[in-house]
């Protein structure tokens, strides 16, 4: 029986590729961080290699690819841009990792409340230019943050990182309250979380409905001078009401981990308030994560090409 070629776009950890490199002939795609391919570039791609495995991040396979002689299209994540339907139609059976790895996306989250709550960066920056004690003002009195022991966090989503969440800001002696109507230990509504929290931190999916769903409204209605977190997705909020806020000191300061188009202009108002840190999506970027991520990615692969059933199958189920 002849061996399946795997096309490999992302840089997956050499465990992964050794363990695909068992049962799939591997073709490692040039790296394009920051353009990623076009679709027909990759179309090209899966042409000239003569690939019957796509392994991509999960936001470049378009329709066109769909067309042609893959099998399996595994994606590291949510397969964000994969036509699922037409995916079946073809036979192309859509596999992906499971979700983000919630400890580490919970760990993100509170290294950016540190950050915003203690005024780690600024203060960084002043130690590296050798500001330290130019002006009248010291240090200890113009970073002054505010401790966390004793505050209320409120958790907007109650999923894998939330509950990750949860016990960690527990642990630093912090009040934790929580709204998801999905989940029935979730007893706030949104509108009283807002009201009650010195901290907000965001943890839901990205759907029709939570697009946008934080605004002008949600920002006005938190407590003076706040802080706002969003490891999730930025399209969960609205990116001008959250630079008003902060503006106009309704939000005391914000951690962000994601923008819409995986980028954000150096010209963005958000890049110019001292009392935000901003990260390019790295809630789950830590060596473990991308190790298991691209493990079981790997062997659900495997499966499939041995006739078994994947554990993360979308369509159809069966090589």
């Amino acid at each position: 029986m002849r061996r399946p070629r795997a096309l490999v776009l992302p840089t997956l950890p050499e465990s992964a590729l050794a363990r695909l490199g068992e049962f799939a002939d591997l073709t490692e795609a040039p790296a394009r961080p920051n353009l990623g391919y076009t679709d027909e570039q990759l179309a090209d791609l899966v042409i000239e290699t003569g690939a019957t495995v796509l392994i991509t991040d999960g936001d470049q396979v378009r329709t066109s690819v769909l067309g042609l002689h893959l099998d399996v299209v595994a994606t590291m994540g949510p397969p964000a841009s994969v036509d699922l339907a037409l995916a079946a139609e073809r036979g192309v059976t859509v596999l992906h990792a499971p979700a983000r790895d919630p400890e580490a996306v919970a760990e993100l989250t509170l290294a950016l409340l540190f950050a915003v709550s203690r005024n780690i960066v600024p203060a960084d920056r002043e130690v590296r230019r050798g500001r330290v004690y130019q002006g009248r003002v010291p240090p200890a009195q113009r970073h002054r943050g505010r401790r966390l022991n004793g505050r209320t966090i409120g958790i907007v989503g109650l999923g894998r990182v939330g509950r990750a969440l949860r016990w960690r800001c527990e642990g630093l002696g912090m009040r934790v309250i929580v709204c998801d109507p999905f989940v029935p230990e979730a007893t706030h509504s949104l509108p009283a979380l807002l009201d009650e929290s010195d901290v907000v931190s965001l943890h839901v999916p990205l759907t029709a409905e939570t697009r946008g769903f934080f605004g002008y409204t949600e920002f006005g209605a938190m407590r003076q001078g706040a802080v706002y977190l969003n490891t999730s997705r930025g399209a969960l909020h609205d990116l001008q009401a959250l630079v008003d806020a902060l503006r106009w000191g309704r939000v005391g300061g914000a951690g962000l981990d994601h923008f819409e188009g995986e980028w954000l202009d150096r010209a963005h108002p958000l890049t110019r308030l001292p009392n935000v840190v901003l990260t390019p999506r790295l809630g789950d970027a830590t060596g473990e994560s991308r190790e298991e991520l691209a493990g079981t990615l790997v062997e659900d692969i495997a499966r499939l090409l041995r006739g078994e059933e994947p554990a993360h199958a979308y369509a159809p189920a069966t090589a």
